[in-house]
């Protein structure tokens, strides 16, 4: 009797003060930024040891840059004790090296982080979740105090204000004001582009529209086409033009020049009306509404699905659930093409410092404010991940160098950013991030089936990049281990963008790995065999689809009676601020 007293009173304290702990976070820390870094103190403070050792680690390389500094001192040469990551571009220009007070600067700046940085990741007992996030937001504060943000600690832009007489300063004081009126740091200026002008020219229809997604069918550029269509189910947390750049980039025009017949999805850029919009939504009159459109209007029985990003996540989930609600010859998709995508979100890089209980809960409170989640404030997350390349490269040749921004294409859609509506946001969030309920079998209802990826049996084509911190490709390659059927997969070189908009050009760019894979196959199993290929991975997978796709045809008209022409691509949707 005494000890289920006494528990009781030790259960309550523990639950009170777990409860003020998580109040205090949603409240006051709701993206989780000074609570790992506090609980990394505690960490160490915990372990006197493990500290004693870190700080006798970190006197080795100050005393080895204090005998550094006496000799740059005494204009002796002595080799950096500590040097730049090999993409780290700022302290690029030869001053950083040759005159001794700016590399003594640049030192021990380079020192600090390194070993601030190196104790997180080695902070003892503490979760690797805690330790990943902690290094993360204290990367960032040590990003921003870095010597070549500030006018004077920065050589090159005190170089540039004496050879133009003041003339960079100016300019850059003006590029300020230009981007404190945008709201943001610009990276290109928009002035620069317009969709439909220099962006997504590529000819074609609005065939359909919905209060979801409009449905451009493209014009055949060649008077035989393959039977079957190709449907891109494109991400609506962006604007579809990524895949129709220009003449020289559009994927679109490519796939359209190798005789396949090209539908793609235009997602309406959502308000506060769309605020109840749900996941399901998105797939039923999203997904499969496009792909109807498309059987319909090419007469065929099924297509070929291509899926990017979270419009891969979609077309994943589309197939599983299609895979149970239709019989299995009427499955409306016969194979289909992956890009950047993740089902298994275990470990979704570097977006998982912001995904939480609290953070999540955080943006569905703001959300439920507005109907929708801001572009903007997405955006912001995105580029905060990298923030030495997207933030303070353009802060320095903006606003101290005085440089305009560079015309980017790939930059202006990037700030082009759409919004998400708060039901379908907050659902996707909490169930495929926090929750990693995709892959749990018959766990996750969606449009009124159980999905199981298992179902999914169709023959894959996936494409995954190296330098992906969106969709992780070790990750990513995790989406074989739980789809069946035949599997060819793809390591391409670059990032989320440029691994995938990477056309074949001479001399090539870019190379790519590639291999079938088995469902049991680990990345280490697929890497021993896997081919590697310099070039464009874009025409690998035009051997593997063009045969998939069917004998060719003639040319379809871009617009039936049935199918009407409602505007001419790139539609209205896009244009949509």
């Amino acid at each position: 009797m005494t000890q289920h007293t006494t528990a009781m009173p030790l259960g309550i304290a523990r639950k009170t003060v777990e409860g003020i702990h998580h109040a205090f976070e949603s409240t006051f820390d709701p993206l989780g930024m000074s609570a790992p870094l506090l609980h990394a103190q505690l960490a160490w403070l915990a372990h006197p040891q493990e500290l004693s050792d870190a700080l006798l680690k970190a006197s080795g390389s100050l005393w080895a840059l204090q005998m550094h500094t006496w000799k740059r001192a005494m204009g002796l040469p002595s080799p950096d004790p500590v040097k730049p990551h090999e993409d780290d571009n700022r302290f690029a220009d030869p001053v950083w090296k040759e005159a001794p007070t700016w590399d003594l600067i640049k030192e021990w700046y380079l020192i600090l982080t390194h070993h601030v940085q190196d104790m997180l990741y080695e902070t003892p007992g503490l979760s690797q979740k805690d330790r990943r996030r902690a290094a993360f937001w204290w990367r960032k504060w040590l990003n921003a105090v870095a010597p070549t943000n500030f006018l004077l600690t920065n050589p090159v832009a005190l170089r540039k204000a004496s050879e133009t007489g003041g003339a960079s300063l100016i300019q850059g004081f003006q590029n300020f004001l230009a981007d404190l009126e945008a709201g943001n740091v610009r990276m290109t200026d928009p002035k620069d582009f317009k969709v439909g002008g220099n962006l997504a020219t590529t000819p074609g229809q609005v065939v359909f529209r919905n209060d979801l997604l409009e449905l451009i069918h493209y014009t055949p550029t060649r008077p035989q086409i393959r039977q079957m269509p190709v449907l891109i189910v494109t991400p609506w947390i962006n604007k579809f033009y990524i895949l129709d750049l220009n003449s020289k980039k559009s994927m679109v025009r490519y796939l359209l020049d190798q005789g396949l017949d090209v539908f793609i999805t235009s997602w309406k850029n959502p308000g506060p009306e769309m605020r109840d919009v749900r996941f399901d939504d998105y797939l039923v009159r999203g997904v499969q509404a496009a792909v109807d459109a498309a059987r319909q209007m090419s007469g065929q029985d099924k297509v070929h699905a291509v899926g990017y990003c979270i419009g891969g996540t979609a077309l994943v989930t589309y197939l599983a659930w299609a895979n149970r609600h239709f019989a299995p010859a009427d499955v409306p998709v016969a194979h289909y093409s992956l890009f950047t995508t993740l089902v298994d979100f275990h470990k979704p890089g570097d977006i998982e410092v912001f995904i939480d209980e609290a953070s999540v809960q955080y943006l569905a409170r703001n959300m439920a404010r507005t109907g929708y989640l801001d572009g903007a404030e997405m955006a912001s997350a995105f580029r905060l991940l990298r923030s030495n390349s997207l933030i303070w490269h353009y802060v320095v040749h903006g606003w101290l160098y005085g440089e305009h921004p560079a015309p980017f294409d790939v930059l202006f859609w990037n700030m082009d950013s759409t919004r998400m509506p708060y039901a379908m946001h907050a659902w996707y969030l909490e169930q495929f991030y926090l929750h990693n309920r995709l892959i749990q079998k018959d766990v996750l209802e969606v449009a009124g089936e159980l999905i199981d990826l298992e179902r999914v049996v169709q023959p894959v084509y996936a494409v995954t990049a190296e330098d992906d911190h969106i969709a992780p490709w070790r990750q990513a390659f995790r989406t074989m281990n739980h789809v069946d059927g035949p599997k060819r997969f793809v390591l391409s070189s670059s990032g989320h963008i440029l691994g995938i908009v990477n056309p074949p050009v001479q001399p090539p760019k870019r190379e790519y790995r590639v291999a079938p894979v088995r469902r049991s196959d680990t990345v280490e199993t697929w890497l021993g065999k896997a081919e590697a290929h310099t070039g464009s991975w874009w025409e690998d997978w035009m051997r593997w689809l063009q045969p998939q796709c069917g004998p060719l045809v003639e040319a379809r008209p871009g617009a039936t009676e049935a199918y009407p022409a409602l505007a001419p691509a790139p539609g209205c949707y896009v244009l949509e601020t």
